[in-house]
């Protein structure tokens, strides 16, 4: 029996230990998890039921990992020839270091966003619960100390939600890996029946990003097609129910395009847009995708964005680039020679082999100018880094 898509709960229902027999049941689960690179899989307890040998974590073999500066990405193939792709971001605060996960939840995307390497292969297929949490494993595996997960790899969460909602109480189940939810952040496009439905849950201490790219309705359906099916309007009104704690926030992602949605007026227009939600804006420079359309931004017209925004009084903050020359950096995951191998129907992964793993340093990040009144004229919210993950 695979665990890495069952939480320990659901593994006891399905075994039915003795209460004596509890203890090496979990302490089985937390090692098969947990298992770091070179070390022995868990020893089946001498006394354990036969049912507990065949215990496994079904760990996707990685395949490659290419880094650059301090960003690792690394592939993981599937049993159905397909692939997976991953990013580790080293981070740093504080004098403090640990390493970020950014994890994918679909092969692929339906979602047709013009800026996005994903897009282009379009949807091949849902992740399972236990190929989500496989990225995790691996990555604790091979390159150890990460401490958050971001769900801002390939694939729309809100597009295989089952799944994804899965994968965060297996992730988080105190018995397994633990995370704490504020460790982990889910970005989305911004469905907003799947927001209200991640409302409906009660995990007030996830964190959520929303990819809105755009200051209005028109130039985000035209960058963002299927954005059409729901206005920023109903985004909005479902972010304003959304029931946030008093220290949380939104995290708004905004890829910045030159020629797009770089102008004056989109920022003040932006500004507007987001006066009644409780969110901070997260400016990411365009990452070319391959056949690029639009260059990438220069840092000149990053920092005059930036300063229009906080002009407006909006709180806002910059993703720093990294990885793009490797095709690891937001926005461009994808394997295009996969487009001939589609699949409808997601299946079980197949164990794992070492990777040569890459020995990448940490950075500072990018610290953020001062708050906006609207946060009460405390610190600014502390979201950072790469990938936009919660600073803890």
């Amino acid at each position: 029996m695979d665990v890495l898509g069952l939480t320990f709960a659901e593994l006891r229902g399905a075994l039915q230990p003795a209460r004596h027999q509890m203890r090496a049941l979990r302490l089985t689960y937390q090692r098969l998890l947990d298992r770091r690179e070179g070390c022995d899989p868990p020893p089946t307890p001498i006394a354990s039921p036969e049912a507990w040998r065949g215990l496994r974590a079904d760990v996707l073999p990685v395949v490659r990992s290419v880094g650059e500066g301090d960003t690792t990405k690394f592939i993981q193939q599937t049993h159905d020839a397909l692939e997976t792709e991953s990013v580790v971001v080293p981070m740093r605060r504080r004098g403090r270091a640990w390493k970020t996960l950014c994890v994918s939840s679909q092969i692929g995307c339906a979602r047709g966003c013009l800026f996005c390497e994903t897009a282009q292969l379009g949807l091949l297929r849902n992740l399972t619960a236990g190929e989500i949490v496989g990225q995790v494993v691996a990555g604790r595996r091979y390159f150890r100390d990460v401490r958050n997960v971001v769900f801002m790899g390939m694939g729309e969460p809100l597009d295989n939600l089952e799944a994804v909602l899965q994968a965060v109480r297996v992730l988080t189940d105190p018995a397994g890996l633990s995370f704490s939810m504020a460790r982990i952040a889910l970005s989305t496009v911004g469905r907003a029946t799947g927001i209200r439905r991640l409302a409906e849950l009660g995990w007030r201490r996830l964190n959520v990003a929303i990819s809105l790219n755009a200051p209005n309705d028109e130039i985000r359906t035209r960058i963002m097609p299927t954005a059409a099916r729901e206005s920023m309007l109903e985004l909005r009104d479902a972010l304003r129910a959304y029931p946030l704690r008093r220290c949380q926030f939104f995290m708004i992602e905004y890829v910045l395009i030159p020629g797009v949605n770089d102008a004056r007026e989109h920022a003040f227009e932006l500004t507007e847009y987001l006066r009644p939600v409780k969110g901070v804006v997260n400016v990411i420079p365009y990452n070319p995708r391959r056949d690029s359309p639009w260059p990438a931004p220069t840092e000149e017209s990053v920092v005059r964005f930036l300063g229009w925004l906080q002009e407006a009084g909006q709180i806002c903050k910059r993703r720093l680039t990294k990885g793009r020359d490797l095709m690891a950096a937001c926005g461009q995951l994808g394997n295009r020679d996969l487009t001939g191998t589609r699949r409808s129907h997601p299946t079980q992964p197949t164990t794992t082999q070492p990777p040569s793993a890459l020995s990448v340093p940490s950075v500072p990040p990018w610290s953020p100018s001062s708050p906006a009144a609207r946060f009460g004229g405390g610190a600014a919210p502390r979201w950072h880094g790469e990938h936009g993950e919660p600073a803890m």
